[in-house]
């Protein structure tokens, strides 16, 4: 795969900033140092000058810079030489990998534009949607789809239009970018001008999707998924559970208008349900709950310490009241917190809506995360919620297959991927006659029996 190091290196091995120009390098080898090894020793091993093994880690041009054992240090090519005799040479998981997926005949063209750095949030979470995307590829490879990759560092300060004069990026088949909302314009007037598919992969504003053909828009308006979430409670436990919302007293929720959109639409209907709060005395709390019909609760917040708090006023209530059954409607926020809150997901029957899937538990997301330490030397990064790296490797394969299987035809729809994700699955409408958002809405269900259940909507 052509510049598969390029920026992802610097990003896994730096902790300084990049230039907003895109750049054209690469690179022989990511080195881990030894103890006592010398910038002089490197150089004279992999066959560069000292000025060169400097240029290339500029880091090392800082004032009281030494190596240190365990620090990366990129390794650029001999000036001169042949890059793709000298890659042979690399001991690293990362380069065996780029050295299999360079291209060989025509392949789909991949452009990865977004903040591809280590100075804070944004540049660690793109750094890890990207590696997710780089194991996708090398996937694809081993199926006989070749893919030439290009990835430019496109930091918030940086100039989008700047990366886009890169000779590399005119003749891409697709984009995946950008992370910031300013920089949405020039990238899709640049794609619409060139017939270049655009996947806009995170949230931003300003997608001008009716005018824009060939962009796909992932994110889903908060108002529109409120509005399915709703849609799909009253549709399974309107007219079969008693309802009951809890009160959790989280003065900064950020599920206000779900909430309250669902109580409103309750009293539409006509439809009773209960109000209770979770501070109040158990025998209290428990008066809001029968025995003899099957109740749904729905918290106010999507916090861990409320819902673990509501899942221990629970467990009071059912030595109180044995009977009762009790299913939960949760928030997407809850799949962070299913490293110590899983039993009770299962046990009060937790039902999360969402627009992605996240199985910690699945055979294939074990061995995804497995694959993913043993390829960057660290997992996965546990507070992303949705998984960044899951969810490159999904919405490559998504894309990929996608375009291979369809061309410059391909609308987005599942039905022309044929593809089971690890992640998150993906289905795209067409908005006017312009480009295509992401329709995908699902309902997890944590059953009691310790399965989940997918349930597409």
């Amino acid at each position: 795969m052509k510049c598969f190091l390029r920026f992802l290196l610097l990003a896994v091995a730096l902790t300084f900033g990049f230039e907003a120009m895109a750049q054209s390098h690469k690179w022989q080898h990511l080195h881990k140092v030894n103890k006592r090894e010398t910038i002089f020793g490197l150089a004279k091993e992999y066959g560069v000058t000292i000025q060169q093994l400097i240029d290339a880690n500029p880091e090392m041009k800082q004032e009281g810079y030494e190596l240190k054992k365990g620090d990366l240090i990129l390794v650029p090519f001999a000036k001169g030489k042949d890059s793709k005799k000298n890659e042979s040479r690399t001991e690293s998981t990362i380069n065996r990998t780029a050295a299999k997926q360079t291209v060989q005949g025509k392949g789909i063209r991949i452009g990865i534009m977004l903040p591809l750095h280590n100075l804070d949030g944004d540049g660690k979470r793109m750094v890890e949607y990207y590696r997710g995307i780089l194991l996708a590829l090398e996937q694809l490879k081993s199926e006989g789809i070749t893919t030439d990759v290009h990835a430019w560092n496109v930091p918030k300060d940086g100039d989008i239009k700047t990366t886009l004069m890169d000779k590399n990026a005119e003749n891409l088949d697709i984009i995946f970018g950008p992370l910031y909302s300013f920089q949405v314009k020039p990238l899709e007037d640049f794609c619409r001008a060139r017939g270049t598919k655009l996947v806009i992969p995170f949230s931003v504003e300003g997608v001008n999707l009716a005018q824009t053909p060939d962009v796909f828009q992932v994110y889903q308006p908060e108002m529109q998924l409120n509005e399915r979430a709703i849609a799909c409670f009253l549709e399974r436990f309107q007219s079969t559970h008693h309802i009951i919302f809890i009160n959790c007293n989280d003065l900064h929720s950020r599920v206000g208008a779900f909430t309250s959109g669902l109580r409103k639409q309750l009293e539409v209907m006509n439809v009773k349900y209960d109000l209770t709060n979770l501070n109040s005395p158990i025998y209290d709390f428990a008066k809001h709950f029968h025995t003899a019909r099957p109740n749904v609760v729905v918290l106010n917040t999507e916090k861990s310490p409320q819902m673990n708090r509501v899942f221990e006023k629970m467990d009071s209530l059912k030595r109180i009241r044995p009977g009762a059954a009790i299913v939960t409607y949760g928030y997407t926020q809850w799949f962070m917190y299913q490293d110590h809150a899983l039993q009770n997901f299962f046990k009060y029957n937790v039902y999360i809506p969402t627009t992605y899937y996240y199985n910690k538990v699945a055979n294939r997301t074990e061995a995804f995360e497995k694959l993913y330490k043993e390829t960057y030397g660290e997992p996965m990064e546990k507070t992303n919620i949705p998984r960044m790296a899951l969810v490159g490797y999904d919405q490559a394969e998504f894309f990929v297959r996608g375009l291979k299987n369809s061309g410059q035809s391909f609308r987005g729809m599942n039905s022309e991927v044929k593809y089971k994700p690890l992640q998150t699955r993906y289905n795209f409408e067409q908005v006017g006659q312009g480009g295509y958002r992401n329709n995908h809405f699902q309902l997890i269900h944590f059953k009691s029996d310790q399965t989940i259940d997918n349930l597409i909507y």
